[in-house]
């Protein structure tokens, strides 16, 4: 179960939209009926269909059936005039149809008893925007980052900085304005302060912009509350676990970070193996060496992440101090 709160606020929400799409209906239809008055007649023959339907049925006899199709064939015929009234007069021809957001359960959230795929679908869509106001880390735009902060600066193999960097900053931007569900995961290594979480939550920002679910956060951060949850710390009923393995796009900033603990080490390759098996992308970005990763994770997870997802290396110098010495902070 949801957090309450998330719940009641899908269920209103799902409601003022059954509510919206009757007002639209009754506005539409007393547009059609001032300048279609032979409409009124004809709907008003309709609206007596389910008391005609109920006498036939009542009064029964060998000819009920005969009598319940031909009732049927007029208000097929009835509703067609209608719709032809409503072209002939320039209106859309389903004018007079309610139009809800859910066709499935009629903006009702419910499907036999059940929470229709609408209402699941809400909670969810609630329920990160919950997360993600929690977070620790804000949304940053590709605007801000700036290239200047690289040049100049050849590293000890002679890889020019400044270049490897536009290349980097290259692929995150064509990565965030053409994402989509089928986008590769991105595996983001270099030391702190040169712009991972920077470029990572550029991403999320124009992936969020096109619709999509995100999830970012520091790993440490999420780990900590699915272990709360897992273990009947939390109360609210949310499903971090469950959010993550299913969100559109998840950041997890700074890998690493969190402690060796087997809980730790278990879920976070259930959420790279999860989530690699869905086919759902996901950005880790991690200040380790490949060494350091190797010697503190499992050779599965370390293996998954350097061949399955694309590999971005980050160098330079630490931005946050050029800023501190150039009293930019």
């Amino acid at each position: 179960m949801p957090d309450s709160n998330i719940y009641e606020r899908a269920i209103d929400i799902i409601a003022k939209r059954r509510l919206d799409a009757k007002q639209n209906y009754e506005n539409n239809y007393k547009i059609a009926e001032e300048k279609i008055p032979e409409i009124v007649e004809i709907n008003r023959q309709l609206a007596n269909t389910s008391l005609e339907l109920f006498n036939i049925i009542k009064a029964g006899g060998d000819d009920m059936n005969k009598r319940l199709e031909e009732l049927k064939i007029r208000n097929l015929q009835a509703q067609d005039m209608v719709e032809n009234l409503l072209v002939q007069n320039n209106f859309p021809r389903d004018f007079l149809n309610i139009k809800y957001t859910c066709e499935i359960c009629s903006d009702t959230g419910f499907v036999q008893n059940s929470r229709c795929k609408c209402l699941q679908e809400l909670i969810r869509e609630l329920s990160v925007k919950v997360l993600n106001s929690h977070s620790q880390i804000k949304l940053c735009s590709f605007k801000t980052f700036k290239l200047d902060y690289y040049k100049n600066i050849i590293t000890s193999d002679g890889t020019n900085c400044y270049e490897a960097m536009s290349h980097v900053l290259s692929y995150c931007m064509k990565y965030a304005y053409e994402f989509s569900l089928n986008s590769k995961s991105i595996f983001m290594l270099g030391n702190t302060g040169l712009g991972k979480t920077h470029l990572s939550l550029s991403i999320a920002e124009k992936v969020i912009e096109k619709g999509y679910k995100v999830l970012y956060d520091s790993i440490i951060n999420y780990l900590r509350q699915i272990e709360k949850e897992h273990f009947g710390r939390d109360t609210s009923g949310t499903d971090t676990l469950g959010l993550i393995l299913d969100a559109d796009l998840v950041i997890l900033d700074d890998l690493g970070s969190e402690h060796d603990t087997s809980f730790y080490v278990s879920t976070i390759y259930n959420i790279v193996n999860t989530r690699l098996n869905k086919g759902l992308p996901t950005i880790i970005n991690t200040n380790l060496t490949p060494q350091e990763l190797e010697s503190k994770y499992e050779p599965r997870l370390v293996s998954r992440l350097f061949a399955m997802y694309d590999y971005l290396k980050f160098i330079g110098n630490d931005i946050r101090h050029i800023k501190k010495k150039n009293g930019e902070l």
